[in-house]
């Protein structure tokens, strides 16, 4: 599941038969990259949903799609991506990979101030990530932080 450029890139990568699910709330951005998508010859292999991305997921898992998905990309509102991430574990299938951006939080995780929810938010998230038995678990140090949490 992904959005917009992240959505082209993966969209060139998997098979003809494959389909990547892309969530986004900004229709705006989605006809930016409408016209990327065609150029690439991409277009049929992405799959748009205009809503919060908790929404698409929860629609996902209800229409059957649990264990059906090899990946899925975690970068939107970091609030929110504890949800996010119990939902894409139900939907990949064993030996799938949720990978989640922005881990690291400009260092602010090892610390985070008190009035920083999403730091904070962060911060639970790795130390629970740490611990969960679901998984195997990599973070990679690159950038602002990338965690692959591969599915038992």
């Amino acid at each position: 599941m992904y959005t917009g450029y992240n959505a082209l890139n993966m969209a060139l990568s998997i098979p003809e038969n494959g389909t990547v699910v892309a969530c986004e709330i900004e229709n705006d951005y989605v006809e930016i990259a409408r016209p990327f998508f065609k150029e690439a010859g991409v277009e049929s292999k992405i799959d748009v949903r205009i809503q919060p991305a908790m929404q698409t997921l929860d629609e996902l898992i209800a229409a059957g799609e649990a264990g059906t998905f090899d990946f899925a990309f975690i970068d939107a509102d970091k609030l929110n991506y504890d949800g996010y991430y119990e939902r894409s574990l139900q939907l990949v299938r064993k030996g799938g990979i949720v990978a989640i951006d922005n881990v690291l939080w400009s260092g602010k995780v090892v610390n985070p101030a008190a009035d920083d929810l999403v730091s904070q938010a962060l911060d639970a998230l790795n130390k629970k990530l740490h611990k969960d038995e679901r998984i195997d678990l990599s973070m990679l140090t690159v950038g602002d932080g990338l965690t692959l949490a591969f599915k038992r």
